[in-house]
């Protein structure tokens, strides 16, 4: 079973965000607490971290905007 990743609410009016860059590479196995990618929004970047341990499969695009609660990426 895989766990989505989506675009997060970092503040109360965000509705969107930046998909600044992936800290870990596709396919790659990473652990829970782990900093995998980072996003711009308010002109603040925050590094987002995994929820779970799994391989990270990415499908946002760095420099791409992206709805909140849109999916980037999956961890299975």
């Amino acid at each position: 079973m895989s766990t989505d990743l989506n675009m997060p609410k970092l503040a109360m009016s965000m509705t969107e965000g930046e998909l600044t860059e992936w800290l870990v590479e596709d396919g790659a196995t990473v652990t829970e607490g782990q900093a995998i990618y980072s996003v711009e929004a308010d002109k603040s970047t925050q590094e987002i971290e995994a929820p779970v341990g799994g391989v990270l499969r990415q499908i946002g695009v760095v420099g791409e905007t992206y709805e909140v609660g849109a999916k980037i990426g999956e961890i299975g």
